[in-house]
């Protein structure tokens, strides 16, 4: 069952600002995550089901999951089948400015709900997949912002502002700043509580609240997410995985593989494959 499983995660050069992933899942689960960019995965088989805001949702054929920037959430098959998806993964400034473009919303706009049945939007998302896999750059683009218009108009709404207030949040912002500076090497929770002056199980309470997740599980999202960037930025695996903090590189494997759906190693050729064409189309 497993060899039927596949996946590409890429970027094409002309869409600047946006990540893709097709891909068949059949055993895949993701554990709790956040992504800092939009998702908007189009589901073209099977069905997907995956934890959202204390609910469960799930979406089959010209469903749509959409989820907003910063939210945690997780993935695995909703069917003996499993699932098939084209996802589109667009940066906060690009789904902002198609917005403040085209959409009487104000603030920060994002998407009301996290799922949608829209088979006319799906087949756009799939679309814009085909146009760039094919290299039609005015059709992917042209795909992606029609596809965003429709999606923000018919779901979209601003998207509420995350302020520390209370004296919990506060706390569970700075545990948060001193797991990302101390990366590669984090306290205890018993160290981390005692260095903010408060207990244990006041700070996985406080922590829960504001990001959804408790300390390891956003530390372990946090690395992998550093190491994509370390990935991009040409660092190889093993590189990547004691930079951030995990123990060796089939540490970084397997968590990478069950947040961002593909190993290290492919996430990686796909990098070197799309600034090489992007650097032969500059020059």
């Amino acid at each position: 069952m497993a060899n039927r499983e596949s996946a590409r995660h890429w970027r094409y050069p002309q869409l600047p600002g946006v990540d893709l992933l097709r891909a068949r899942y059949i055993d895949k689960t993701f554990v709790w995550h956040t992504h800092e960019t939009f998702v908007i995965a189009a589901v073209t088989e099977g069905v997907e089901e995956f934890h959202h805001r204390g609910t469960v949702e799930r979406t089959g054929p010209g469903g749509i999951a959409l989820i907003n920037p910063e939210v945690p959430h997780t993935g695995r098959a909703g069917a003996p089948e499993g699932w098939a998806y084209s996802v589109l993964y667009p940066a906060p400034d690009l789904v902002a400015g198609v917005a403040a473009e085209t959409t009487t919303l104000r603030g920060m706009a994002g998407f009301r709900v996290p799922t949608v049945d829209d088979p006319q939007a799906a087949r756009l998302v799939t679309a814009v997949h085909r146009a760039a896999e094919e290299g039609n750059a005015l059709a992917a683009d042209s795909l992606l912002r029609i596809a965003l218009v429709r999606l923000l108009r018919e779901y979209g709404g601003p998207l509420p502002e995350r302020t520390a207030r209370t004296a919990g949040a506060r706390t569970a912002a700075r545990a948060r700043a001193i797991l990302q500076e101390r990366m590669a090497d984090p306290p205890s929770l018993e160290r981390l509580a005692a260095e903010l002056g408060t207990g244990p199980f006041a700070l996985l309470r406080a922590f829960r609240a504001v990001y959804g997740m408790p300390p390891h599980t956003w530390l372990t999202d946090a690395r992998v997410r550093q190491a994509r960037r370390l990935l991009d930025a040409g660092s190889a695996p093993a590189e990547a995985a004691v930079a951030v903090g995990f123990t060796d590189q089939s540490h970084l494997n397997r968590h990478f593989t069950r947040i961002v759906g593909v190993p290290p190693g492919a996430y990686r050729r796909e990098r070197a494959r799309t600034y090489k064409t992007e650097s032969k189309a500059v020059s």
